[in-house]
C-alpha cells in the first residue's frame, strides 16, 4: 500500500486527485515514516486507548500520517508534550476525552435539545449586561458540548469546508468512521457501504483505488 501511494507522485495526472496538490494543504502523495511496534504501544498506553486493528496496521506498515482521503491523514507524533495528532493548521489534538465512550446518536440529540432549551431569554433579565453575561456562559456550554460529542474518537482528516472524518476508538462504535458536518449545521453521521459501517481499511483502500484511477486519467 505504501509503495502504491508514493508511486502516484509519478502518475500522469496527480493533480486530478482532490487534496493532493492544493496550495499548502496538499499532501503531495507523501507519507510520514511508519511507527515501530514499541512506539505504537507507547502511544496507546499514554493515551489510554487501543487503536482499532486496521488503523494500527496502517501506523505500523504504511505511515504515521500523510497522503490519504481529502487533504490527507493527520499524523500521530511524539514530542516533549507526549503523543498527539496534528491537524492541517498545525494544531495539536486535545486527547483529554479520548478514553470516554463515543456517544450514541440519541445521546448527542438529547444533550443538544436540553442545552438548547436552556438558552437565556432576554426578557428574563433586568438589563442587557446581565443578559449578555448569561448568554456568553450558555454559549461556552455549547463549546464544551461540541467537544463532548466526539469523545472517544480521533480526528483523522479534513474534508474541506470545515468537515472532518473521525475514527472511533472507545465505546460500542469502536472502529467505525464518522463524517462531521456540524460546520454547516449538520450532524455527525456514520460512513457506511450499504448496511455495513466503514472501517479505516475500507475507507483508505477505497480512496487509493479512486486516486489511482484519477491520477492515471481514469
Amino acid at each position: 500500500m505504501r509503495e502504491q501511494v508514493l508511486a502516484l507522485r509519478e502518475a500522469p495526472f496527480p493533480e486530478k486527485v482532490f487534496g493532493a496538490r492544493w496550495q499548502r494543504s496538499g499532501h503531495e502523495f507523501l507519507l510520514e515514516s511508519p511507527l515501530g511496534e514499541a512506539e505504537v504501544a507507547a502511544a496507546e498506553e499514554e493515551l489510554g486507548v487501543s487503536f482499532p486493528s486496521t488503523y494500527r496496521a496502517f501506523l505500523l506498515e504504511v505511515g504515521a500520517g500523510g497522503a490519504g482521503p481529502y487533504y490527507g491523514i493527520f499524523p500521530l507524533r511524539h514530542d516533549g508534550q507526549g503523543w498527539h495528532w496534528v491537524d492541517d493548521s498545525g494544531i495539536r489534538s486535545d486527547n483529554t476525552l479520548l478514553g470516554q465512550a463515543f456517544p450514541s446518536v440519541a445521546e448527542r440529540a438529547r444533550w443538544a435539545e436540553e442545552l438548547d432549551a436552556r438558552e437565556p431569554v432576554e426578557q428574563d433579565f433586568p438589563d442587557d449586561q446581565s443578559y449578555l453575561a448569561a448568554f456568553r456562559a450558555w454559549d461556552d456550554e455549547w463549546e464544551r458540548l461540541h467537544a463532548s460529542m466526539t469523545a472517544g474518537a480521533i480526528c483523522l482528516s479534513h474534508e474541506g469546508c470545515g468537515y472532518y472524518t473521525w475514527l472511533v476508538v472507545t465505546g460500542p462504535e469502536r472502529g467505525t468512521l464518522w463524517i462531521d458536518l456540524r460546520a454547516a449545521d449538520g450532524l455527525l453521521e456514520p460512513l457506511s457501504a450499504g448496511p455495513h459501517r466503514v472501517d479505516f481499511r475500507d475507507w483508505y483502500l477505497s480512496w487509493l483505488s479512486r486516486a489511482t484511477s484519477q491520477a492515471h486519467g481514469g
